[in-house]
């Protein structure tokens, strides 16, 4: 098995050439020749991930957000990022990511949020001929602001949701995994009650009537992936070496802390 034939499995569920222009999605460090004798899927790529890819021997992981993000003008062991690269190199990881990627496509991060919400009738948010950011559909019946509040918050085993006033009905929903401040516009255009998403501002929480927005966490919003990624790969090679990182439950950099 070659880096190649795992980056091709997962391009093939979501192809490089939709990414975002500001992404970074796609082969990081490694060469496609290179041989793999096991993946680890994780959501970030930190200096513990490339750690237990070793112990578990694991030679390439593959993760939802990117390691080189944007430029790196120094490698070195004191930062997070620099940290990963040079254990990644030392101990030969080749390093891949499906980022906007996996946003974009049918069956990607916001298609997993609607399959937890229970959503009907989904479809892409920002349709751009097949693939786009986010989802939007329909709860079979309607559902109060604070209702909605406390299903969200067990369907995503939440321990707070960040929100605008609840409004009195919601139907029609639109989600957008991760930082998805960009499409408000989008799904108060496509009819929404409700929009779910992460990384909102302040001021966008002054809603018009009628609308309602919720913050339910960036992590929250797209770990999701990190299993369909796994599948992704298992289906294409049922007898490899393909595992979920056993840290995934502790690797929220976010930490909430009450009084």
């Amino acid at each position: 098995m070659k880096v190649k034939d795992i980056t091709a499995a997962l391009e093939a569920f979501a192809p490089l050439g939709v990414q975002e222009d500001w992404d970074n999605s796609g082969l990081c460090i490694g060469s496609p020749e290179d041989e793999v004798c096991g993946v680890l899927v994780g959501f970030d790529c930190t200096p513990q991930l490339i750690d237990e890819a070793v112990e578990k021997g694991c030679n390439m992981v593959v993760t939802h957000h990117p390691l080189i993000f944007k430029g790196v003008r120094q490698i070195w062991g004191g930062d997070p990022v620099g940290d990963a690269i040079i254990r990644a190199i030392r101990a030969g990881v080749a390093v891949y990511a499906a980022h906007t990627t996996a946003d974009k496509v049918p069956g990607g991060v916001s298609f997993a949020m609607a399959d937890r919400l229970g959503l009907q009738d989904v479809s892409i948010l920002e349709d751009e001929g097949g693939t786009g950011l986010g989802t939007v559909g329909m709860w079979p019946s309607p559902k109060t602001g604070t209702e909605a509040l406390a299903f969200v918050k067990e369907r995503f085993g939440l321990t707070f949701i960040r929100s605008s006033r609840p409004v009195e009905r919601i139907r029609r929903v639109a989600l957008c995994g991760g930082s998805g401040g960009s499409e408000i516009a989008a799904a108060r255009s496509s009819g929404a009650d409700l929009y779910i998403s992460a990384d909102i501002s302040y001021h966008n929480f002054f809603t018009p009537e009628g609308f309602m927005i919720m913050d339910i966490g960036h992590f929250e919003s797209e770990v999701d992936i990190v299993g369909i990624l796994f599948k992704v790969i298992r289906e294409k090679f049922p007898t490899f070496a393909v595992r979920i990182s056993e840290q995934l439950d502790q690797s929220n950099p976010v930490c909430y802390y009450y009084a």
